[in-house]
């Protein structure tokens, strides 16, 4: 039996916290279902809406925005009847195309960076290794002024004011009720790494601490003897809980990233993941660790 999309659209309160790129996933994800019931070709439903088949994928695929005149001709040809279902469509279409909150830091904020910052808000649960820095989301706003200020915190340049925004703001999804769980595991020596200056690593570590007896914050320490065996490089994985939405791997470069969503990618990285927590220190261990190394100095 065919599954009922009107079922399986997610809530208006569920589409509130989540970016437009998560959003427009879903729709399209939701267009090629109401399709594929209707018995419509993609080449079929491109051409009724004035486009080419590769347009329509890109649309299913959630790759491109969506007009709603559009969207209201797709759901007339796939024969959705006026009612609470093609309702609930037109409402997704109209929030797909929004802005997300981090739209007005885009004097800042790279094009490809963009979609994470709005994908990190919607996942359900996010997992991070990280060898050189604390991760953004757990970060003081002082080692987060020397972290992208590139080590000179006393400058006066806005941009770094505003892209230290960007991150505090980021922040704010750990304390909402919805928001995911964030697991890091950090290699060691970021705890040696005098980001901003002894003081402000001092204060960072105090930070880490607090973050630590959070529900929403999972927190591993990677121990020298064992940095570099699983992994050589910082990566993201995103998890979500609508089932529309794949598994990612997130990889950011100095001049752009990539979004890994190939079953076999994403898996390779979770046994990657796994081994990193099962070398790290328990949380528990971690608190000692830390605590420890705070005493220390």
């Amino acid at each position: 039996m065919a599954s009922n999309p009107s079922q399986e659209t997610p809530p208006d309160d569920q589409l509130d916290d989540t970016g437009p790129t998560a959003r427009r996933i879903l729709l399209g994800v939701h267009l090629k279902r109401l399709r594929e019931r209707a018995g419509v070709s993609r080449a079929d439903a491109a051409y009724h809406i004035r486009g080419s088949d590769s347009k329509m994928s890109r649309l299913e695929a959630g790759k491109v925005g969506f007009k709603e005149r559009d969207v209201a001709d797709l759901l007339t040809f796939y024969g959705l009847p006026d009612g609470p279902e093609r309702d609930q469509v037109m409402k997704m279409a109209t929030r797909s195309n929004r802005n997300g909150w981090w739209q007005r830091y885009n004097d800042v904020i790279p094009s490809w960076f963009e979609d994470f910052v709005g994908l990190e808000s919607a996942a359900a649960r996010v997992q991070t290794y990280e060898l050189l820095f604390v991760p953004g989301l757990l970060q003081t706003p002082e080692y987060g002024r020397a972290a992208v200020s590139g080590g000179h915190p006393e400058t006066t340049d806005p941009d770094v004011e505003h892209r230290l925004s960007l991150r505090m703001d980021r922040q704010r999804m750990l304390q909402r009720r919805d928001g995911p769980m964030f697991w890091a595991v950090l290699d060691e020596s970021v705890l040696h790494r005098p980001v901003g200056g002894p003081q402000v690593l001092n204060a960072q570590i105090d930070h880490l601490l607090e973050l630590a007896a959070t529900p929403s914050v999972v927190l591993q320490i990677l121990p020298w003897g064992l940095s570099g065996y699983a992994a050589e490089h910082t990566f993201t994985m995103l998890r979500f809980a609508e089932a529309e939405l794949p598994d990612l791997v997130y990889l950011e470069e100095h001049t752009g990233a990539t979004y890994l969503d190939r079953r076999a990618d994403v898996e390779s990285y979770a046994r990657v993941m796994d081994r990193l927590t099962i070398d790290a220190l328990t949380p528990d261990q971690t608190k000692q660790h830390l605590a420890k190394v705070r005493a220390e100095r």
